[in-house]
């Protein structure tokens, strides 16, 4: 299901010209009573959209900055349930599209259709669940439809073309084009096969391709987003929050778009 909130907010982006940022928080790390002053802040600094990771005791798809951010807000007693009920607080007021990433078993906990109803009335615009394969994501996606959430999908690297082409036909949001063979987390560099693989992408969809896992700079986000619509940017961005760098934060993300 299309969310018109995030594709119009994606597409505006891609008409003037920009790269697309979309930034990754954890939730509660700091508290979530930060959450609100977080979530503007990135969208004074651009942002096009946030994804909010909500924390996970067995996560398959986070690096150790990520990680260790989970652990942070999992000992501040942060729950799904929590994260949703702060949004919930401040939607009105909020006028940049979240996106939410989490993992099967916490919704599973929570009730796909309960899930995708809180989602609704917190004013979630997406949701990305690494572990959800396309076989198995009519579990959920049934709901996340009937309350207009879009279901943004992964592409990896190593999937044969026939399965990033039922991938690509199903997306919606955005194509998250996972650029690393691995877990979240900085990078130095991408060969060549990266960008011969969101090029490839590109080909396959309208959709906006954003290229996520591995992007720390501003070059970075340039070089792959003159290939692909844009970038997401979290490991960066999770530490400098950490240790209270916001000005570090703001530079990243402007000067990437």
């Amino acid at each position: 299901m299309n969310n018109p909130f995030l594709d119009n907010a994606l597409n505006d982006q891609r008409k003037a010209g920009n790269n697309i940022v979309v930034p990754y928080i954890m939730a509660g790390d700091g508290g979530l009573e930060i959450l609100e002053e977080r979530l503007r802040f990135l969208e004074e600094c651009g942002a096009a959209a946030v994804e909010l990771g909500i924390p996970f005791s067995d996560p398959t798809a986070d690096g150790p900055t990520i990680q260790d951010a989970g652990q942070r807000a999992l000992k501040n007693g942060t729950t799904l349930k929590g994260v949703l009920d702060a949004l919930e607080t401040f939607k009105e007021n909020r006028s940049i599209p979240v996106i939410l990433m989490t993992y099967l078993n916490p919704i599973f906990t929570f009730g796909p259709e309960t899930f995708a109803a809180a989602c609704a009335n917190a004013g979630v615009n997406g949701v990305i669940i690494p572990d959800m394969p396309l076989e198995e994501e009519a579990l959920i996606t049934d709901f996340l439809e009937q309350y207009g959430i879009a279901n943004i999908r992964l592409a990896a690297m190593t999937s044969p073309n026939e399965r990033l082409t039922n991938i690509t036909q199903r997306t919606e949001g955005f194509l998250y084009a996972v650029s690393v063979k691995g877990t979240t987390g900085a990078r130095t560099t991408h060969d060549e096969s990266v960008k011969t693989y969101l090029q490839n992408l590109k080909q396959m969809t309208d959709t906006p391709v954003l290229a996520g896992f591995g992007v720390s700079t501003p070059e970075q986000a340039h070089e792959l987003g003159s290939i692909c619509d844009g970038v997401v940017i979290g490991s960066k961005i999770v530490d400098w929050f950490y240790k209270g760098q916001t000005d570090k934060v703001k530079q990243l993300i402007q000067k990437s778009i």
